[in-house]
């Protein structure tokens, strides 16, 4: 557990600074920079910004073939190892295309195929971290507790920078573990965290949860995927907001958010447009983004770049609405939809129901082909061995459709996941029997 501010954080950026010149580090370089979560690595972008280069977080968690593919993609000038030894792996040239000034390059997680680089400014960022002062309060008194992987711009863009920015001090996990979030809370009282749904319901889970003293936390920010209001319900059942924040890599991620007002009035809501940028409901129901935070394009994808980026809004690939009352919510993603019978079947709707089923222990849904309709839902869950599977069944009676039930249930021994808990929904597809 490592705590620090902006003003203890400089000498760690004076030395990486001149670290990465000694290198031959230029203006367009980018950096590669992989390991556990530590002050180093934030360091490392702050030296890059003094430099003009870019810093790439890499997820130490890939095979070595995908790290050696993105590296590849970059054309990373060197790869940081670390804090341990500071090591520095030199690496081959970087290659035709211009960095554009970017700071950050942030990879896509590529559930659906390889990762694309979302480039990322250093104004960009900087709106990013208004953002994130206007709908976290934040302020120099504040106190945040980072447990999600820096390599993610969840952990590092959300609260961690913005909070430096503003005068505040950071702790870092170097990863998470339940004993060592209710270690840290305990000790250092923290004001705010930012947790995603599987950490959230690992933490609940939890045998410290029923006695856990959370009360000196303001408020969570939640996102990275749907937010089950069952997990929701858990931490305001101990006075804890949930604010819900909505975004992508390549928005900065903060795009939509709620307030600490709005966590509580509005449960269930994304929120509303962060003050920096605009959203709103384009064609089909997907959501569009415009702002300052939203990236420049995608390194070396001028075609991917084309059909996200349009006339400045960007295409976010998700399904929402937005009420009233200026609120949007948040119904699925466009590559989730599975269309059964000219019928759209949205699969967070049908994980809702599943959410409510006692003795599931994980659960998605997915589309599975299906010669009379076109696609069928089908059920994958991890559950006990003496799990009776009619209780799916009877739960999806009166609340949904008919054609909305699972056709199926497969059962797994677990859900492959990404680091920050999102379901790999290509690998469930794989697991389909033929």
């Amino acid at each position: 557990m490592r705590a620090f501010d902006l003003a203890t954080l400089q000498p760690l950026v004076d030395a990486e600074e001149a670290a990465l010149r000694r290198e031959g580090v230029l203006r367009g370089d980018r950096i590669g920079w992989i390991g556990l979560n530590h002050p180093a690595m934030v360091a490392s972008l702050f030296a890059c910004e003094r430099i003009g280069a870019a810093l790439v977080p890499l997820n130490w968690r890939l095979a070595a073939e995908e790290l050696q593919w993105i590296a590849n993609d970059a054309g990373l000038r060197l790869v940081r190892e670390g804090p341990a030894s500071g090591a520095v792996t030199p690496l081959p040239a970087p290659g035709a295309d211009a960095n554009c000034d970017a700071l950050l390059i942030g990879y896509t997680s590529g559930t659906t195929g390889r990762p694309k680089g979302a480039m990322l400014s250093a104004a960009a960022l900087r709106a990013n971290a208004e953002n994130a002062r206007s709908i976290f309060e934040l302020t120099p008194a504040d106190h945040v507790l980072t447990v999600l992987p820096l390599f993610h711009v969840g952990g590092l863009n959300i609260q961690t920078v913005p909070a430096l920015l503003a005068g505040a001090k950071v702790t870092l996990l170097e990863k998470f573990d339940p004993h060592a979030f209710f270690d840290a809370v305990a000790t250092a009282r923290p004001s705010l965290t930012l947790l995603v749904p599987a950490v959230m319901a690992a933490l609940v889970q939890h045998p410290r949860w029923a006695t856990a003293d959370l009360s000196c936390l303001r408020a969570i920010g939640a996102g990275s995927s749907e937010v089950p209001l069952p997990l929701i319900e858990a931490f305001h059942a101990k006075g804890v907001p949930v604010q819900q924040v909505y975004g992508l890599t390549e928005t900065g991620p903060i795009a939509i958010a709620q307030t600490r007002a709005e966590a509580w009035d509005a449960t269930g809501s994304i929120g509303r447009a962060a003050p920096l940028c605009e959203a709103r409901i384009g064609a089909g129901g997907e959501i569009e983004i415009r702002g300052a935070n939203v990236m420049t394009r995608y390194w070396n994808r001028a075609q991917d770049t084309a059909e996200a980026l349009r006339d400045g809004w960007f295409r976010t690939g998700d399904v929402g609405h937005c009420d009233a009352q200026g609120r949007f919510w948040f119904t699925d993603r466009l590559k989730r939809v599975i269309i059964s019978g000219g019928e759209n079947i949205y699969p967070a709707e049908l994980e809702r129901v599943l959410a409510e089923i006692p003795g599931l222990k994980e659960f998605a849904v997915i589309g599975r082909p299906d010669a009379r309709w076109g696609e069928v839902p089908v059920a994958v869950i991890v559950a006990d061995v003496d799990f009776d599977e009619g209780r799916i069944a009877a739960a999806f009676e009166r609340k949904l459709a008919r054609f909305k039930h699972p056709r199926a249930v497969l059962r797994l021994p677990g859900l492959p996941r990404t680091a920050l808990g999102k379901v790999q929904i290509e690998k469930l597809r794989e697991s389909l029997p033929g």
